[in-house]
């Protein structure tokens, strides 16, 4: 059986760096990051805001993705981000909020 993933990615709030990574759990995954559960690259650039995401019917194609994404050029990065969050919103927000709602 296979598992869905997610290729997803981070910035800091000046939007200088991106972070790709992948997950099977993006909510955990996100959740880890923003609170530094883990050490590494996106810890130590404070790369908590989570600005896109893709669902892909498997890891395997997840991984394939990630490696696609981190060899584009930046730029390429940010037309992809835009189109899904032009304001490079924080989509976890919307988490966050449907747990104040339905409080």
């Amino acid at each position: 059986m296979k598992k869905e993933a997610y290729v997803y990615i981070l910035t800091n709030y000046e939007e200088t760096t991106l972070y790709i990574g992948v997950t099977s759990d993006l909510e955990k995954r996100v959740y880890e990051h923003k609170n530094n559960i883990t050490d590494g690259f996106s810890s130590q650039y404070k790369l908590d805001k989570f600005i896109y995401f893709e669902h892909l019917s498997s890891i395997h194609d997840a991984i394939r993705r990630e490696k696609q994404l981190k060899n584009w050029h930046r730029q390429w990065k940010i037309n992809l981000i835009k189109e899904f969050n032009p304001n490079f919103d924080d989509l976890s927000q919307r988490w966050q909020d449907a747990e104040t709602s339905s409080a």
